[in-house]
């Protein structure tokens, strides 16, 4: 899963334009919104848009990305859990 949490790092730093955090910035277990990496709704469909793709998860309720995308941790989890690619 440490393969899955490092790939996770590395797209969100390129895909949501992070210019000055790298990975070893974010702590598996750091928030990723809020106070913690300070990612917003536009990045959340960002998120949302990249299981679908990288993944093949489908997320039809709304309220699952708040729990889901809490951190790197709780992503990991979730699309091994879930994932169909």
């Amino acid at each position: 899963m440490d393969a899955l949490k490092q790939e996770l790092k590395e797209f969100i730093i390129e895909q949501l334009n992070l210019e000055d955090v790298n990975v070893e910035d974010i702590e598996n277990d750091d928030p990723l919104f809020g106070d913690g990496l300070g990612l917003d709704s536009i990045d959340a469909l960002e998120l949302i848009v990249m299981l679908d793709k990288n993944y093949g998860i489908k997320l039809t309720d709304p309220k699952q990305g708040k729990a889901i995308f809490e951190s790197i941790d709780t992503m990991a989890a979730y699309i091994t859990e879930h994932r169909v690619k």
